[in-house]
């Protein structure tokens, strides 16, 4: 699947989550839906975007949930 495509998903994610006044909450339960819905290799690539481009393009949010809680 093309990053920007997984991008744009994650970010719908976050946007969904953006109400939670606990931040961190917020991000475990970002990283809860990427695990429980995406597959494998969604998950892998999302997290070695966030690795190599510092999650160009991603909320802070999202990235932030990425790399503290995703199981790639």
């Amino acid at each position: 699947m093309q990053t920007d495509t997984l991008i744009k998903m994650a970010n719908q994610i976050g946007d969904f989550f953006e109400a939670e006044p606990n931040q961190a909450q917020a991000q475990k339960d970002i990283a809860n839906h990427l695990n429980k819905f995406w597959t494998k290799d969604m998950r892998n690539q999302i997290a070695a975007h966030v690795q190599t481009s510092q999650g160009v393009g991603l909320h802070a949010q999202v990235i932030a949930a990425i790399a503290a809680h995703l199981n790639p």
